[in-house]
């Protein structure tokens, strides 16, 4: 086994012990919700996104009755999320096509995911692995870019690039769960500028490249 896997089996273990119960904070009852909510959380907070989709799905829970929202309704709806007109026009669109051609249902592939309006393969693999249990990629968002660095694990700063490289030194079975603990990892421990390397409980196996000095 090569040695960048032993080493990152030994993170992931630990990762694991210290972050149990590390998921999706994003709060969805259906795939559609998690489709919606996940367009929704570019660039914004998960908690902001949960604040929105409470009243946004109260009124509107399901593709048909998303679908005949007024543009100028949904964008009220959402506005606080910011890029709202992008955002409440791609979502639109996505709830129409969703009616008119998957029986109002989510898709359960990459390629299909990825043809609707506002969906790229960020938002497909977090609907894939969190509402339907398919390892079909690693999410790579901000923490998991900025962790998988500072572990040595890939110079890259294309998320593409990124999610290539740990899914070769990744188990496939943890593929769903990495996101969750490294995002759970930089909220708590790993963060951009001032990480709490001192009392972080990777220090003795984290080769820490790239942290900032204080």
């Amino acid at each position: 086994m090569p040695a960048k896997s032993i080493k990152s089996k030994a993170l992931v273990s630990c990762l694991k012990q210290v972050y149990p119960d590390a998921t999706c904070e994003l709060n969805y009852e259906t795939p559609f919700q998690l489709l919606i909510a996940t367009v929704l959380s570019a660039q914004c907070t998960d908690k902001r996104v949960n604040i929105v989709t409470q009243v946004l799905f109260r009124k509107y829970p399901d593709a048909a009755r998303l679908s005949k929202c007024t543009i100028k309704t949904l964008e009220a709806l959402v506005r606080s999320t910011g890029f709202y007109r992008n955002k409440a026009k791609n979502i639109l669109a996505t709830s129409k096509i969703l009616v008119q051609e998957y029986d109002e249902k989510v898709p359960q592939t990459l390629e299909a995911l990825t043809q609707l309006p506002g969906v790229g393969r960020k938002t497909a693999n977090v609907v894939l692995n969190n509402a339907f249990h398919i390892p079909s990629g690693v999410v790579v968002d901000t923490h998991v870019s900025r962790l998988s660095k500072r572990f040595g694990w890939t110079t890259s700063k294309n998320p593409e690039h990124i999610e290539q490289t740990l899914q070769k030194i990744i188990p496939k079975k943890d593929w769903i769960i990495l996101s969750h603990l490294l995002i759970a990892h930089g909220r708590n421990h790993c963060k951009a500028q001032n990480p709490k390397c001192r009392s972080c409980p990777l220090e003795s196996i984290c080769p820490q490249i790239d942290v900032p000095k204080k």
